[in-house]
């Protein structure tokens, strides 16, 4: 999110908290009582919509962080020597380093696989 998303929402949140305000100074003016105010329609949409904001706000901070962290990665990759960070050669050595199969190791094999599809035998009996 850009710079000019968290701006327009800053400037929202003092809106509606500046709304807000006025609206309680105006039911204190009329003496309203404490539980009245907190059901009033006006207040509570005030309140909805910081806690709207804020909630924006934060998905905004937490996508900033995110990108510092890859940001902070990146350069650390960069500073490191080229012969440590390729995984490729390691790979490559290690399939180099196995033993191929012998081809009896295949006969085994088969010849399990075989006794799993006969049929197995049963007993004939007379019904």
């Amino acid at each position: 999110m850009g710079l000019k998303r968290k701006q327009m929402l800053l400037a929202q949140k003092d809106f509606y908290e500046q709304k807000l305000q006025n609206r309680l100074t105006f039911l204190s003016g009329k003496r309203t009582e404490t539980p009245k105010v907190d059901k009033d329609t006006l207040v509570r949409k005030f309140q909805a919509d910081i806690k709207a904001v804020n909630g924006r706000l934060k998905l905004i901070a937490d996508d900033e962080k995110i990108t510092a962290d890859n940001a902070r990665i990146r350069a650390e990759r960069a500073a490191a020597p080229a012969e440590e960070a390729t995984p490729l050669k390691e790979k490559d050595a290690a399939k180099a380093e196995k033993p191929k199969k012998a081809p009896e190791a295949g006969k085994e094999k088969k010849a399990k696989a075989e006794k799993k599809a006969a049929p197995p035998k049963t007993a004939e009996g007379g019904n």
